[in-house]
């Protein structure tokens, strides 16, 4: 059933990719009926012929669809002649595109050479953001639009000639002064940036253009994506759309939250062509990506999901679904994760449970405390008709099919369940589509204005403990990000991924999400032909040291393109700005410039120190 209070999608109960228009990058196609292509970038500096074409060589090896490659002057842009004579005379055509940041004059010569160029909006034609409060009048706005126009359509031109596909990709914080001013650092601002260059696009017939907006919060990024993609279809735009959460980090933590973030996206049927962006050797982005998209082809033919009554909430901001609280659970408290013990006893478990303690247990018939103290799991027909569990604790274990079939028998639980007090629903999904699956289900209860918790359950069975990370965070990640969830719990039955490892994951999947923070988090660019110092080691390093500061967010940018703007909401910054020197930030502030790189770390924990924000191990 189509949704009736927002159109971002065609329809939120089937998956189904979007139409979009086909674009040509090099000889292989993005959009259209094409698959969902995979990229990733060097992190080599582009004036090296050589070990910049051995990684393109490497990624295309992988199963990368096209390769970008950071052009950051004059000598990185005529280099790339020869990284494309050099690629070609090795006997591949991978498609190859173009970071171009600040300066136009290196979009024009990079055009002659890539079959793609990518341009940031927010700082193309602006001047680099000094995020300073000015405020245009509508007359001034419309002049300084006038003068991007007159600089970019001779550039569309170029493209037409060269035969140059084009990506217009903005990021969180990486805006113009000019469009904060009028918007803010907002998903309305993202997306405006990003529209102003689409409506010269469409002014001058330019269709052959990919579009993204990209952010390290994948709550930002989802609701932003999702309204470009609504305002697009409202202008009758179909561009194709770039996906990939900025930022992600490295390791499980950064392929939780590229899984998350796309795969809330994917999920609907949004997104052309992905990036996952961790801190490691690309290469190590491809499986992933692949991974996410296959995972994806799983969803569809599934079954029909019905939704008599849609009350969605809103898909453009956070809002969590209003409940009554139970024990800790729904309310004002945050999401729970439920650890499931299988065959193990609580006893033996919990000498093994880590950092991390899991708020319940799953175990048989029952939900436990840490305690010990028990709460009964009970069926639809036992909370209705045995009237001895009435004013107990129970919880209620069902699914949407199952629910729906016993409501139509038996509409008498509608109003039981509104007036319940001490229940909580335990969630799960047998379709091949859980995402819409359980996002139909609490439509329900929304248009019921049924207050009850609930807990989102999901069974697998993966003998990888990555492959387990992917699916389950793109399975449910897009639920919580909306605001759907009082508590997670992820069941495997293959043994050989560990109880610490699955409810570890649970953790991951909430924070993530933007749900629940339960240990720091490392906001770290991948790595480009930009970075000024060692940031893959020195990732590692600063996670290591300050891993036990679960209550802040710390990014960590290889250079001031990538810092401050794009870290986002972090509490303190760690940003390259020139070889093997580096700024600290407060927020998006500077307040320790050029130390030695050697120093930094140090210098880093005597910062939040000094600002009171910094716990003993």
């Amino acid at each position: 059933m189509k949704d009736r209070h927002f159109n971002y999608i065609k329809d939120i109960t089937r998956y189904e990719r979007q139409k979009t228009w086909e674009v040509k990058i090099g000889e292989v196609g993005v959009g259209g009926d094409n698959p969902i292509r995979i990229q990733s970038m060097t992190d080599t500096s582009t004036k090296d012929t050589e070990p910049t074409v051995d990684q393109i060589i490497a990624l295309a090896k992988a199963g990368a669809d096209y390769v970008r490659c950071t052009v950051k002057g004059i000598y990185d842009a005529e280099n790339l002649k020869n990284i494309v004579d050099e690629l070609r005379n090795r006997g591949y055509k991978t498609p190859l595109i173009a970071d171009i940041h600040f300066n136009p004059r290196l979009a024009d010569i990079a055009a002659k050479y890539f079959d793609k160029v990518r341009i940031n909006p927010g700082n193309f034609y602006d001047k680099r953001a000094r995020f300073e409060a000015k405020i245009y009048s509508d007359e001034e706005y419309k002049e300084e639009l006038l003068k991007i126009e007159e600089q970019f359509i001779p550039f569309l031109e170029l493209l037409k000639e060269t035969n140059t596909a084009l990506r217009i990709g903005a990021n969180h914080g990486s805006l113009s002064d000019r469009v904060m001013s009028r918007f803010g650092d907002s998903p309305s601002g993202m997306v405006e940036s990003v529209l102003e260059f689409l409506r010269i696009c469409k002014k001058v017939n330019f269709k052959n253009a990919v579009v993204s907006i990209k952010s390290s919060n994948t709550r930002m990024m989802v609701y932003t994506v999702r309204l470009l993609n609504y305002k697009m279809r409202l202008e009758d735009m179909k561009f194709p759309i770039h996906l990939g959460v900025t930022e992600a980090g490295e390791g499980e933590d950064g392929r939780i939250k590229s899984a998350v973030g796309n795969g809330a996206l994917l999920a609907d049927g949004i997104g052309d062509t992905i990036r996952v962006s961790l801190t490691e050797n690309p290469v190590n982005e491809i499986p992933v990506a692949k991974k996410l998209v296959e995972h994806f082809k799983t969803y569809r033919d599934h079954e029909p999901i019905t939704a008599s009554l849609i009350a969605q909430t809103n898909p453009f901001e956070y809002e969590r679904r209003s409940t009554r609280p139970v024990l800790n659970l729904g309310g004002e408290n945050l999401p729970v994760v439920v650890a499931d013990l299988g065959d193990r006893n609580l006893k033996e478990m919990l000498p093994v449970r880590g950092k991390l303690v899991p708020d319940y247990f799953l175990s048989g018939n029952g939900i436990m405390d840490i305690n010990g103290e028990s709460y009964p799991i009970i069926s639809l027909e036992e909370y209705l008709f045995e009237s001895t569990r009435w004013g107990r604790l129970k919880f209620i274990r069902t699914n949407k099919m199952e629910f729906d079939q016993f409501m139509d028998k038996n509409p008498e639980i509608m109003m039981k369940l509104k007036q319940t007090r001490k229940t909580v629903l335990i969630l799960e999904s047998y379709n091949k589509n859980p995402m819409a699956e359980l996002r139909a289900f609490f439509t329900t209860l929304e248009s019921h204005i049924w207050k009850i918790p609930v807990i989102i359950y999901r069974r697998y069975n993966e003998r990888k403990l990555d492959d387990l990370q992917i699916k389950a965070a793109a399975d449910l990640g897009g639920l919580l990000i909306d605001g759907y969830g009082d508590g997670i719990c992820i069941s495997n039955e293959n043994e050989r991924i560990t109880f610490t490892e699955l409810k570890d994951l649970s953790f991951g999947i909430l924070q993530a999400s933007r749900m629940r923070m339960s240990k720091t988090e490392f906001i770290s660019c991948p790595g480009c032909g930009r970075t000024l110092y060692n940031l893959q080691e020195t990732t590692k390093k600063i996670k290591e040291h300050f891993k036990h500061i679960d209550h802040l967010k710390i990014g960590i940018m290889g250079c001031v393109v990538n810092g401050p703007g794009e870290m986002g909401d972090v509490d303190y910054g760690f940003v390259g700005v020139s070889h093997n020197k580096v700024t600290l930030y407060k927020g998006l502030k500077p307040v320790k410039r050029h130390i030695p790189f050697e120093n930094a770390v140090d210098e880093l924990e005597q910062l939040i120190r000094e600002n009171g924000d910094w716990k003993d191990q």
